[in-house]
């Protein structure tokens, strides 16, 4: 039997939810649907979700890490250093090695961790150069798993993440449907049940091939995502500066209602 009763979620843009967005332009992402999934039928169940756009490993671990620390939940999932990986130069077993000291505190405390590795970018035109660096990241995140007890979400497995339908246009951040997915998912590993499954196949798509090559234009990409990013991180700036976490304590949650099967059939 599973039975948490508080949860509370660490990292960045993708723990945050960017960019399953919500009527009122804030975002939902996979820890707020996973909350909503533990918090059924369990009417004392708290959630917090500290996570924040931009941040590297360094300020996860000096702003979220001590919080969690502090409340000692139930459960913690952890997903940070993707923004380092991308940086290039960057040494991913440094990385790593910041990543096992936060998960051997975490289970030094009590508390359940869920780590979650890199997805594959295979499908992602110029992003698939990070490929190598994620598949270290992968294997030594396993390896940090092993040691300390914690549970992965493994995302390179996850065949379904391989439809560009999965990714949105800057390549970077999940579609509502892969959030959702990855949610249950995630539910899966922790042994939650639910009544829906995330390896049902995507709906054929109709005009395959101009769909696919709308989002190929890497020119237009560059413009939009690549270069704007780049003058961020020279200035030394990040997305969340002047943003803060959206659920920044521990607090009952009010699940929202699931949208009509029919959307999440059509989904593109």
């Amino acid at each position: 039997m599973y039975g948490y009763e508080s949860y509370v979620a660490l990292g960045d843009s993708f723990t945050e939810g960017l960019n399953d967005a919500l009527p009122d332009g804030a975002f939902r992402g996979w820890a707020d649907r996973l909350a909503e999934i533990l918090a059924a039928g369990r009417p004392g169940f708290r959630y917090a979700n500290l996570a924040l756009r931009g941040k590297m490993l360094a300020e996860i671990i000096a702003e979220q890490v001590p919080i969690a620390l502090e409340v000692r939940p139930d459960l913690v999932t952890l997903c940070g250093g993707g923004n380092d990986v991308i940086v290039p130069g960057t040494d991913v077993d440094e990385i790593c090695r910041q990543i096992d000291e936060v998960v051997a505190r975490l289970r030094g405390a009590g508390i359940e961790v869920v780590l979650f590795n890199g997805p594959d970018p295979k499908v992602l035109s110029v992003v698939n150069v990070l490929r190598g660096k994620i598949g270290i990241y992968n294997a030594n995140l396993w390896a940090i798993a092993h040691r300390h007890g914690a549970k992965v979400v493994d995302l390179w497995a996850m065949d379904v993440l391989r439809d560009h339908r999965a990714w949105s246009d800057d390549r970077l951040h999940f579609t509502s449907e892969a959030h959702r997915r990855i949610a249950l998912r995630t539910a899966e590993v922790l042994e939650v049940p639910t009544s829906e499954d995330w390896r049902e196949p995507w709906p054929v798509l109709e005009n395959h091939d101009n769909w696919i090559a709308s989002r190929r234009s890497d020119l237009a990409w560059t413009r939009a995502h690549l270069l704007p990013w780049i003058s961020r991180h020279l200035r030394g700036q990040s997305m969340g500066d002047g943003l803060a976490p959206k659920r920044p304590e521990l607090s009952p949650l009010t699940p929202l209602p699931a949208p009509p099967a029919e959307d999440r059939a059509t989904a593109t």
